[in-house]
């Protein structure tokens, strides 16, 4: 009989195409994993994982296991949600990982919420940014996942994760005192082309919304300055550094006097946020208040 434990390290090796990635997101060891691995090839007779000095993939069995190991673990986290149910399932704790201005935009708010509407659930708060929290609520080192939108992100229809969209912002462009177009109303990203432009780590969902703005903008923006802190950012900008693309939200209790803050002219670049959970944990009386009171904090007029 195949043992779930072992279909939850598969996955693991699957998505960190390492045995030692894996094994460091599972809190094991790379040697606990590499036996667990063998003895589910053992349990199924068949070659499951292929090794190189690149990493990991699996092999045409491994994905055809993976896909059920898929369906087996979100029926699982629905077993334990109905269990939890049964059992009243009133207190406990719920970690939520996500991304500082959305820790600040709609989880606290939902946490007040939570205190007035459930108050036997406790809700921890890890920061991740919004392309990390998703391996970690695969991974099972949190429950819940607020995250954004980017290349690569899983979609609605994976069938690892439940999705719940949130909200969606634009960006804003920021600019230097005395930039040419910070006395407009608008900014067209074409007429900043040649601009030095600061931006975000490679990975980060929000490098990727600046890329593919200023693509679609028919040109790529050369990044002279790199930071993931939009204080930072507005730092570097006033400073006359750069021109930058910032979420509408960061800018909120921002001192904005020494740069030009303006709308994007067009369809602006956007953020999309969205909550995550484990396919199957999102029916949990412990985690179903928590989506609710996110889902609560970032309606509008919330």
């Amino acid at each position: 009989m195949i043992e779930a434990r072992r279909l939850h390290i598969l996955r693991a090796v699957a998505d960190h195409r390492t045995v030692t990635a894996a094994a460091a997101a599972l809190y094991l060891t790379p040697s606990a994993v590499s036996q667990q691995l063998a003895a589910l090839e053992q349990e199924t007779g068949h070659r499951l994982v292929d090794r190189s000095a690149r990493g990991a993939r699996l092999t045409p069995a491994g994905e055809i296991l993976l896909s059920h190991a898929n369906a087996v673990l979100a029926q699982l986290e629905r077993a334990e949600s109905e269990l939890a149910a049964y059992g009243s399932g009133e207190a406990g704790t719920v970690t939520v990982a996500a991304f500082a201005t959305g820790i600040g935009l709609v989880v606290a708010p939902a946490i007040s919420a939570l205190a007035d509407s459930a108050p036997g659930i406790r809700v921890r708060v890890r920061d991740a940014e919004g392309d990390e929290s998703l391996m970690m609520v695969l991974d099972r080192q949190v429950d819940v996942a607020v995250a954004v939108e980017y290349r690569g992100a899983p979609g609605e229809d994976d069938a690892r994760l439940t999705r719940v969209p949130l909200y969606a912002e634009p960006f804003d462009a920021v600019l230097p005192p005395g930039h040419p177009l910070a006395a407009g109303e608008r900014v067209a990203l074409g007429d900043l082309a040649k601009d030095a432009w600061i931006g975000q780590s490679a990975g980060n969902p929000c490098h990727d919304v600046t890329v593919l703005a200023c693509e679609y903008a028919g040109f790529a923006p050369r990044f002279d300055h790199v930071s993931d802190d939009f204080r930072a950012v507005v730092a570097l900008a006033s400073a006359a550094a750069g021109v930058a693309l910032v979420p509408r939200s960061a800018l909120r209790g921002m001192d904005l006097t020494d740069v030009g803050v303006r709308p994007v002219d067009g369809v602006a670049p956007t953020r999309r946020v969205f909550a995550a959970v484990r396919r199957g944990a999102e029916d949990h009386p412990l985690i179903s208040p928590v989506l609710a009171a996110l889902g609560a904090a970032a309606a509008p007029g919330a």
